[in-house]
């Protein structure tokens, strides 16, 4: 049995190098030796708020919410995990403790990286810092744009774009029509900045114009240029 947990750390060492470019045999040991690998079920917490960082996080399968409690304990999304995404970091270098909690939306596997570990690789290995830099740049770009987008757009631009977003992360199943994420109409509304009853209302006034198709949480994108024009309207 332990044979089998090594090489499978070693595997998921070596998927989350090979992101980072060139990495010696030596740090993938390093990695290795100190990789820890948990399972979590839908709805189980894997980082809460005002917690203090100790692991980067690779999401190896599965989806996770990072959210936040807002005014008058208003939940909101503010961005989703896809497999082989980083999260967990921006606490640690800021030297805070989490301001948001991060939620499996299914079943996924986490990998934990003691954040000792990756200070001591990043500085061995400047393509590990250049990854690192780059993706929390780009995650700061898309988080200002999607500031701009929650409080402009009108509610049908927001649903749009949530929706739009859930396949640009998640993709569609084999069909090419169904979201491959099943979100309860209040995991809808927190992703979109809006009340549930809202959220409800417009993915209906989508249904009825023959935009989308709705089955329980499963929705259909049946006209993605329209979804799109609606988007971008605001």
């Amino acid at each position: 049995m332990i044979p089998n947990i090594e090489k499978r750390k070693e595997d998921i060492t070596r998927r989350i190098c090979h992101l980072w470019g060139d990495t010696t045999e030596q740090q993938i040991k390093l990695i290795t030796d100190h990789l820890i690998i948990e399972k979590f079920r839908k709805g189980d917490i894997i980082y809460k708020e005002f917690e203090r960082p100790k692991y980067m996080m690779c999401l190896i399968d599965g989806k996770v919410k990072v959210h936040k409690d807002g005014i008058n304990k208003r939940n909101q999304i503010v961005r989703v995990i896809k497999p082989t995404d980083f999260f967990g970091l921006r606490a640690y270098f800021a030297n805070e403790d989490y301001r948001t909690t991060a939620e499996a939306f299914e079943k996924s596997t986490v990998a934990f990286i003691p954040f000792n570990v990756l200070v001591q690789l990043i500085k061995e290995n400047y393509h590990i810092s250049l990854y690192l830099i780059s993706q929390l740049s780009i995650k700061l770009g898309d988080a200002d744009q999607r500031t701009i987008n929650l409080t402009q757009k009108h509610i049908r631009g927001r649903l749009a774009e949530a929706l739009l977003f859930l396949k640009d992360s998640y993709g569609l199943e084999e069909d090419g029509y169904t979201l491959s994420i099943y979100l309860s109409r209040e995991e809808m509304a927190n992703l979109s900045n809006m009340t549930t009853s809202n959220a409800i209302r417009t993915l209906s006034a989508f249904a009825d114009e023959k935009i989308i198709a709705i089955d329980g949480r499963k929705v259909k994108i049946l006209n993605e240029k329209e979804l799109q024009n609606i988007s971008q309207r605001g």
